[in-house]
């Protein structure tokens, strides 16, 4: 029997199988973050697909803190009745639907908020700094804050249904840049030693168990490096891991990166060298060595394109679930083709639109799919050959239009 296939049992939730499709932007809400049936028909081709388990795109958990256009938004229940058909939705096919919150901190686009803020007043890299603004050191207040904004979005997240929520803390957004020491220089209890710097994740995680039931669901996506020189060292990413397995995570992500080092898209971890052909996924080394210290269970995401290699991840105690992301967006039926034995069809290629410095960021990774992902919500077929440049000027013109409305209704507030 292909391994792939197993079910697995976490808390009261059966994952029927053991592909997860693993978060990515959808850019489907409205200007005030709201869910519609374009989330529902995305998630459930993905479900009729097969999938065991969906974990949503970014979900904010501050509607001041947008990281883009379109990017859904949870602090209240404004949106229940459609979360609850959302959640409804997946339970109907068998698909374990987690939802993933996050706060992006400092990775906001200029002028989409009226401010950024992050653990530290931390200036973007030369290249990336038109693009993105100094954030603002968060008071400690604010801190507080918002880890309560984390666990009332969770506390909805239940309400409407769903088993669980993944807590984003990779790829350079706020929970990330607590850990990492390249972007939190602080001083008091929020930085300096790892202890101090993982308080925020942890303090994240406690506040969601204290407001859920014993049944529900809680992972966490972590980073396993940042691929930047002075970010968090490998045994400071060992001591997180550990932290939250204690801690009673039921499952860890594992992945890498940030905006300004995208090891997510594969850019940063050299993934055409022997050993990653032979073993494809981008991070499954590391989960080797992290296998060793955690009891929970554990996800590996980026590189999978060959049931073989799937199974062999599986086969090799290193992980119990395989994360797919971006084959799902040209192939929605992907995991029943998995099922039957057949690989990835079409091979993840780097999204280029002949602009260098567009081409050097993790953006178009995130934009190009997005557009595929609104053809599959509104019933057409994905388009594999469908053009970067054309996708990055519609996301442009919607950015500007959405940052001169911000600052209209900002005017009007006055």
């Amino acid at each position: 029997m292909s391994l792939i296939a197993e079910p697995l049992k976490i808390r009261h939730s059966i994952f029927k199988n053991r592909i997860i499709k693993a978060a990515m932007s959808e850019a489907l809400a409205n200007d005030q973050g709201q869910p519609n049936h374009l989330h529902l028909g995305l998630y459930e081709a993905w479900a009729k697909g097969g999938v065991g388990c969906a974990i949503s795109g970014n979900i904010m958990v501050d509607a001041r803190a947008k990281n883009e256009p379109g990017v859904l938004v949870i602090e209240n229940e404004r949106d229940l009745a459609l979360l609850k058909q959302w959640a409804e939705m997946g339970k109907r096919y068998g698909m374990v639907q987690l939802l993933q919150l996050s706060h992006p901190g400092r990775q906001c686009p200029k002028g989409l908020n009226w401010e950024t803020v992050a653990p530290s007043a931390i200036p973007f890299s030369l290249a990336l700094s038109s693009m993105f603004a100094t954030p603002r050191e968060l008071r400690d207040a604010e801190i507080r804050e918002i880890i309560q904004r984390f666990a009332r979005a969770a506390q909805i997240c239940e309400r409407a249904g769903f088993e669980g929520v993944q807590l984003h803390a990779a790829h350079g957004y706020l929970i990330s840049e607590f850990l990492s020491p390249l972007t939190n220089q602080r001083q008091d209890q929020w930085g300096g030693s790892i202890e101090n710097r993982s308080r925020f994740l942890l303090e994240i995680y406690q506040a969601v168990r204290a407001v859920t039931s014993e049944n529900f669901l809680v992972a966490v996506k972590l980073n396993s490096a940042d691929f930047q020189r002075g970010g968090i060292s490998e045994e400071e990413v060992l001591h997180v891991f550990k932290l939250m397995d204690a801690a009673g995570i039921d499952l860890i992500e594992i992945s890498g990166g940030t905006y300004e080092a995208p090891a997510m898209t594969g850019k940063k971890t050299e993934p055409h060298k022997a050993s990653s052909i032979a073993r494809e996924a981008y991070f499954l080394e590391f989960a080797e060595k992290i296998r060793q210290h955690v009891r929970c269970k554990l996800m590996v995401t980026g590189g999978f394109r060959t049931v073989q290699g799937m199974n062999a991840a599986l086969q090799s105690g290193a992980c119990d679930f395989i994360g797919i992301a971006r084959p799902f967006a040209v192939e929605p039926d992907l995991t029943n083709k998995l099922m039957a034995g057949q690989d990835v069809k079409y091979a993840v290629q780097p999204i280029k639109t002949g602009i260098s410095v567009i081409d050097k960021m993790a953006i178009m990774e995130i934009i190009w799919y997005a557009a595929q992902f609104k053809a599959i919500a509104q019933g057409h077929r994905p388009n594999p050959r469908l053009s970067a440049l054309s996708v990055f000027l519609k996301y442009a013109k919607n950015n500007l239009q959405a940052v001169l409305k911000g600052r209209l209704n900002s005017r009007k507030s006055v």
